[in-house]
């Protein structure tokens, strides 16, 4: 517990985003017809603006199936700009859903249905109440940097430097929101991490509570929630030197140092970060967006939710050897090493870590100051999204040992600017390659709320998809296929009798196309009187080559390449 976090940045404030593409990411938002989301604090702390997040989500996905996580990060990873760490994480719980309302879940059960806030179904909820309770009444971690923020008389782990008013977000614990690996027990399950340098790979997979046991301090419950001020001890010793009034049995009792199960999975992969341009929330090399396949794990479950978090500070700063760059000195961090300055001469022209400190830069001149935009409490950020709940299942006897590729569609309704820091409809994974005999499962959701001045095809507000097979493209006269680079072509969707397409059968391509039976002599020209969901099922792949595919409901000035490719060996 006596771990050091160092501050993260000097020069250069950060002010990024994070946007969680698929599984669809939530950004707080549920169900809104707003492009603003209406509740930044509904379940978690994103610290993202709050044009983010789509409306549901709600997919299943067959243990061991592949699906490919999509990202978008505003600042740098892997470039000498910026340090990041990204962390990829999932948890499961029978009460864990997206709930009915926009409202943030209640801290008190007598405000819920049944005195239980924990079983009112009308609230979102990941974290749990006993979590959130759990984490308001432990100390906080004093060894963590906190700047010039006031934490004075702020104890618990529900105030960090990031956080340092103690804002209640659904039931996450700020103190694990901010810091990784946690030090506590969490129901999140690492999936992966990504870093600017793979050599901490070894410490992230073997501190991993995938693989390693973490402890708590066991009191009763009734004592935190009775007792205002009542602290539970973060370490062993305090713990057991703990002495206490059980308000239940009238016993003085201590308290019980208890070490928890870890999550019994293999430890998370960890890799070196994917590059990304800083102050461009877009893509990596070759025009993707920052991605990553996962083996949805054999944890069976229908309640589950995702979270990617983003850990981020300048390149000007070594977080990782403090030493280098400052001193402390009475508490306060001044910059003396970093910039050949001896601590006296430090303090006098003002290289202090503050906020928005007036700095002396030339010692000759010391009525010339400049005002460095500093905010201590951001400098050093971790930003998250989470996806809306979606169902890990077990497959059925016929797919045993079957490789699947889950085909999805991201994006929202809209042109560019409307959905952003979305994009416009799209296939994911848009190229996909697979061998004969594996399996593609086609599936995607949408919403009837989407904001209704929002361009697109079909009713306004609606998302709808679906699949038609494209022909070959068709090129000028004289253009031989040989050499068609640069020349304008076109294509179009191909009659369903002359359509082999990935070995489908026709009732296949015909419930692809015009989304049967859900649309069963419904409104076929634009999809409308289907719902919002669809999907085909894992189906086997036949025939190598490759197919070309798109959605003709969205296939106009707005949005005009919604299509995938899927390549098959």
């Amino acid at each position: 517990m006596s771990r050091f976090v160092v501050p993260l940045l000097l020069l250069s404030v950060v002010v990024a985003d994070i946007n969680l593409h698929n599984p669809r990411g939530g950004n707080n938002r549920f169900d809104e017809d707003t492009r603003e989301r209406r509740n930044a604090n509904r379940l978690f702390d994103s610290q993202n603006n709050n044009r983010g997040g789509h409306n549901v989500g709600g997919l299943y996905y067959y243990t061991g199936s592949h699906l490919q996580i999509q990202w978008t990060n505003q600042h740098s990873c892997n470039d000498r700009n910026n340090h990041c760490e990204l962390v990829l994480q999932y948890m499961c719980g029978d009460l864990v859903r997206d709930g009915t309302t926009v409202s943030t879940i209640p801290e008190n059960n007598k405000d819920c249905l049944n005195n239980n806030c924990t079983t009112d179904l009308r609230y979102g909820m990941h974290e749990d109440s006993d979590y959130y309770w759990n984490c308001k009444n432990r100390e906080r971690n004093k060894g963590l940097f906190t700047a010039d923020r006031n934490l004075r008389n702020r104890d618990t782990a529900r105030f960090t430097r990031q956080n340092e008013n103690g804002q209640r977000r659904g039931y996450e614990c700020p103190e694990e929101k901010d810091y990784y690996p946690y030090w506590h027990p969490t129901p999140w399950r690492d999936i992966a991490i990504f870093t600017n340098n793979a050599s901490r790979c070894d410490m992230y997979r073997r501190e991993s509570e995938n693989v390693k046991k973490r402890s708590k301090c066991v009191v009763s419950e009734g004592i935190q929630r009775t007792q205002k001020n009542f602290r539970i001890p973060n370490n062993k010793k305090d713990c057991e030197a703990l002495r206490y009034l059980d308000q239940c049995t009238g016993n003085l009792t201590s308290g019980r140092w208890m070490q928890d199960r870890h999550h019994g999975l293999p430890p998370p992969e960890c890799m070196q970060s994917i590059w990304s341009r800083d102050n461009h929330q877009g893509n990596t090399y070759g025009g993707e967006f920052m991605s990553y396949d996962w083996l949805v794990p054999d944890t069976p479950h229908e309640q589950c939710v995702f979270r990617i978090r983003y850990n981020i500070t300048a390149g000007e700063y070594d977080g990782w050897d403090p030493a280098v760059n400052y001193r402390l000195n009475n508490g306060k961090i001044v910059y003396d090493k970093k910039y050949g300055l001896t601590n006296a001469d430090a303090k006098a022209r003002g290289y202090h870590y503050r906020n928005d400190p007036d700095v002396t830069i030339f010692k000759d001149a010391p009525g010339f100051k400049l005002k460095i935009q500093i905010n201590t409490n951001q400098d050093a950020r971790t930003f998250q999204d989470r996806s809306h709940t979606f169902s890990i299942r077990r497959r059925p006897s016929r797919l045993k040992g079957k490789l699947i590729h889950n085909v999805n569609v991201r994006g929202k309704r809209g042109n560019i600017v409307q959905v952003f820091p979305s994009t416009e409809y799209d296939f994911v994974p848009n190229i996909v390659t697979v061998a004969e005999g594996e399996y593609v499962h086609f599936q995607w959701t949408g919403s009837n709320s989407n904001p209704n001045n929002n361009a697109g095809e079909g009713r306004r507000g609606s998302d709808r998809h679906n699949v038609l097979p494209l022909a070959d493209p068709v090129y000028s006269e004289g253009v031989s296929h040989a050499y068609t680079y640069g020349h304008w072509g076109r294509n179009y969707p191909k009659f369903l009798r002359n359509a082999p397409f990935l070995g489908l059968s026709r009732d296949d391509l015909i419930s692809l196309a015009i989304l049967k039976p859900q649309n069963f002599r419904g409104d076929l020209q634009q999809l409308d009187d289907t719902g919002p969901y669809f999907e085909l099922g894992p189906r086997v792949v036949k025939g190598k080559g490759t197919y070309y595919y798109m959605s003709t409901r969205n296939n106009n000035f707005t949005n005009r390449s919604q299509k995938g490719k899927i390549v098959v060996i």
